[in-house]
C-alpha cells in the first residue's frame, strides 16, 4: 500500500514539474504560435514582450558574469 502512494505522489509531482517547465520554455520562447499535441493552440503577440525585454535592465546576476568573463 505504502509503494503505491509513493508512487503516485511520485507521479504527480514528476507531472507537475513537467508542465511547469513547458511553461516556462513556452514563456521564453519568442514563436507567435504555439501547438501542443494538436489540442493547445497559442497565439500571442510577441512584439511588445520584445519591447519590455529591450527596456527591462539586466540583473546584477548577469552583468557580473559578464565581468567574470571578461577577467
Amino acid at each position: 500500500m505504502e509503494i503505491t502512494e509513493i508512487f503516485l505522489t511520485f507521479a504527480i509531482s514528476s507531472g507537475i514539474a513537467f508542465i511547469l517547465a513547458l511553461a516556462r520554455m513556452a514563456y521564453k520562447s519568442k514563436c507567435k504560435n504555439v501547438e501542443c499535441c494538436g489540442c493547445i493552440k497559442i497565439q500571442r503577440d510577441i512584439e511588445s514582450e520584445l519591447e519590455l525585454d529591450e527596456r527591462e535592465p539586466p540583473s546584477p546576476r548577469a552583468n557580473q558574469s559578464q565581468q567574470d568573463n571578461n577577467a
